[in-house]
């Protein structure tokens, strides 16, 4: 007791007491003495009183107390022996190893009692399979097989088990899906044995329980196997070889047969197991009517049947029967119906807005029966009817283009004049004032053409012209494709085929650059800006110049071969040298004369011109160049080179005057003024008929002739010039005289 304490006992006998300076009496402290152990007496009796009141709480406390005293002991013993191995080596690295050693038996424990746990899920999961197959009742297997998949199979999926995963649950797993497979093999099985098929088609029998399996103690039902496929998630599995033959048997002969009938007879109605049949049968009586109710009555009931008697009216079931049919059904419905009603005119459109309203009626009702899904996109026949005027078009289109294609493969290009009559294929060109002779094919074509911009585009709505307007651009683009590659052989050579070929490419190229001035004003407002055909125009342009480019790039080199024979036109006055050179010229007037008949009549007289003109002057440019290059020329040959020049003209009069202007076949031969349009046009022509004059002329004419700029104007250089005198006129004074004065001359 503290000595405040003790002072407190004593300020009720003595005021003194107060005062920690004055000392205690005796009988004071004898006072304080019996005050302690009348407290003491109090505190004691206290004691008592509550330890007997709070006994229980006092031993559970003093128990506890004994075992935390019993652990600290323990725990004092542990950390000796622990702590055993300091007491002889200070080296903490045996604390390490000691703490190594502990941490290495924590992780064995653990891994030990993960495998207990494993073992132990095994052992809980082999038995779940072995209960499963030892299962009576379908519908238990497919249960317990349901149950086990998320701990065999979607546990693995989701990345638990991995390569610690037991090799053995890999087993189990394989035990689960043979079992699954099995499963669903015989209740497919099951499935098909409750239907009856006739072999000759249009007639199914369903039963409720399979074929031949009455008398056996445990009969799976139809609803039950469909159930339990429901449960594995295998119902399209076991719905797969139903629907293939629903559809092979029953609705095949239901929708391509017009003039049958759709019938259901109920067998043993009433009983647990009962039989229904259905027969799609030929009726004479009924035929399908324009807009398509009863082809859709006829779907509908077979249908029905389904989700009745083999769907048992669950949604789910007959769901996916119409996942594994609707595709099939509704290609067999526009091919067999809808693509056949689609109008071949464009003023029939009207009318089939009846198919359109019988189609929507048909998906609507089946959205009723649950077999097509209101939020899924399965309205593939309204869809079909609502393009209606895009398959018409697409129809037309393909027609129109079946049309171009067998005009071009049927035409006879290798007697043009006798595939019609000549003067219907005279054209006249849209954009120059001439004519020209197309094949009949190409007139055939823009007859398509003109049709198909007029006749259907211009009176049709913006979807269906712009098929049109496609159809047209695609027969144009047919003759490019086809005649080209069909021609090949004729291309190749000097033709009048070719010659057409080009003219047909020419007139097209006119005629499309027509197209749009003609046709767009009429088209509907959103497709004048999106069909074009200008753009085809130089196409065609480019492959006209590209045929005729190749047919005057043969013909001058047929004809230089032929002038190759005249051997440089050297030693004319030997017989056998000139008989050699006037076989040449007489082989290439021969062949510019046949060039002559080809395209005289059958090509524009513009390009006519332009074109026997490029082969003239590179004839006379290659007949003028090799007897310049002779070098030495006796008096005999120069008069034998002459002639051979007048034999050249003589014979190509007739396709001189075919290139006069203005020639209108009248005119028999050449004349002064004839000749001088000729050289205007044909320089080489000039020149090559100035080189006979020269051939005859003396040195003084010459000279002469070339200081009045007569050689120049005819196309002759200063070398040309001198060489042909050196080659002709013997060395002298006046020749050099001559040859210093035509060099000193400018040109």
């Amino acid at each position: 007791m503290a000595a405040d304490d003790v002072r407190e006992l004593l300020l009720s006998t003595t005021a003194d007491a107060s005062d920690p300076s004055t000392p205690l009496s005796a009988p004071d402290l004898r006072l304080l003495i019996d005050r302690l152990r009348l407290r003491s007496d109090r505190l004691h009796a206290s004691a008592l009183s509550f330890a007997a009141s709070h006994r229980g709480a006092l031993a559970s406390s003093l128990a506890r107390a004994a075992s935390a005293a019993a652990s600290s002991a323990s725990v004092e013993s542990s950390l000796a022996d622990a702590l055993a191995p300091l007491a002889s080596s200070p080296d903490l690295s045996d604390l390490k190893a000691l703490a190594d050693r502990l941490l290495a038996s924590r992780r064995e424990l653990a891994e030990r009692q993960e495998q207990l746990a494993a073992a132990s899920t095994i052992a809980s999961l082999a038995a779940r399979l072995r209960e499963a197959r030892a299962a009576v009742n379908p519908l238990d297997t497919a249960t317990a097989a349901a149950e086990l998949k998320p701990l065999l199979i979607d546990a693995e999926r989701s990345g638990s088990g991995g390569e610690d995963t037991p090799v053995v649950f890999g087993l189990l797993k394989s035990d689960w899906e043979q079992l699954v497979d099995e499963l669903q093999v015989g209740l497919a099985k099951n499935v098909e044995e409750c239907m009856e098929f006739s072999p000759e088609g249009g007639k199914v029998v369903v039963s409720t329980t399979p074929r031949g399996c009455s008398s056996r103690a445990h009969v799976v039902k139809l609803p039950v196997a469909l159930q339990a496929l429901e449960i594995i998630d295998a119902l399209d599995y076991g719905m797969a070889k139903i629907a293939d033959l629903m559809m092979k048997h029953i609705l095949v002969p239901a929708i391509s047969n017009r003039h049958v009938a759709v019938s259901v007879e109920v067998l043993e109605e009433g009983g647990p197991e009962h039989s229904v049949v259905l027969s799609v049968g030929p009726s004479e009586e009924l035929k399908d009517n324009k807009d398509g109710s009863n082809l859709y009555s006829r779907i509908i009931d077979v249908i029905k049947f389904v989700c009745k008697f083999i769907c048992m009216e669950n949604s789910k079931w007959v769901q996916s029967f119409a996942k594994l049919t609707w595709p099939r059904i509704s290609d067999l419905v526009i091919t067999h119906f809808l693509s056949k009603a689609v109008p071949n005119e464009a003023s029939k459109l009207i009318e089939f807005q009846d198919v359109v309203r019988s189609t929507a009626e048909f998906e609507n009702k089946l959205r009723s029966m649950t077999f097509l899904l209101p939020d899924r996109k399965d309205g593939k026949l309204t869809q079909f009817v609502d393009d209606v005027e895009v398959h018409f078009a697409v129809r037309k289109r393909s027609e129109i283009l079946v049309k171009a294609r067998n005009i071009l493969v049927q035409y006879d290009y290798d007697n043009p004049l006798e595939s019609g009559g000549r003067d219907d294929s005279v054209v006249d060109l849209l954009f120059l004032p001439e004519k020209c002779f197309t094949s009949k094919s190409a007139l055939l074509l823009m007859k398509l053409v003109h049709g198909a911009l007029k006749q259907d585009a211009s009176m049709s709505s913006a979807r269906v012209a712009k098929e049109f307007c496609f159809a047209a651009r695609d027969v144009l683009l047919l003759y490019k494709a086809i005649v080209p590659v069909q021609l090949e052989k004729q291309l190749d050579s000097i033709s009048q085929v070719a010659a057409i070929v080009h003219n047909d490419f020419y007139h097209l190229s006119q005629e499309i650059l027509g197209l749009a001035f003609q046709y767009r004003a009429d088209f509907p407002i959103d497709l004048q800006k999106q069909v074009v055909f200008v753009d085809l125009a130089p196409i065609f342009s480019q492959m006209a110049d590209d045929v005729f480019r190749r047919q005057i790039q043969i013909a001058i080199d047929t004809i230089g071969e032929a002038i190759d024979g005249a051997d440089g036109f050297q030693n004319t006055h030997q017989p056998q040298h000139y008989e050699s050179a006037k076989f040449s010229i007489e082989q290439a007037v021969f062949i510019l004369e046949k060039i002559r008949i080809m395209w005289e009549s059958i090509l524009p007289k513009s390009t006519y011109k332009k074109s026997m003109c490029r082969v003239l002057g590179s004839v006379f440019s290659r007949i003028t160049r090799d007897m310049l290059l002779i070098d030495d020329m006796a008096a005999e040959e120069t008069l034998q080179l002459q002639g051979l020049i007048h034999l050249a003209l003589e014979n190509l009069s007739s396709l001189f005057l075919s290139l006069v202007e203005g020639d209108d076949g009248s005119t028999k031969f050449l004349d002064h003024d004839t000749w001088i349009q000729l050289d205007g046009i044909l320089p080489s022509l000039k020149k090559f008929r100035k080189l006979a004059e020269l051939l005859d002329m003396s040195l003084k004419s010459i000279t002469a002739a070339w200081e009045s700029g007569d050689l120049v104007s005819c196309g002759f250089t200063s070398s040309e010039v001198q060489n042909f005198i050196k080659a002709i006129f013997a060395d002298s004074p006046l020749r050099k005289e001559c040859l210093g004065w035509i060099a000193r001359t400018p040109a």
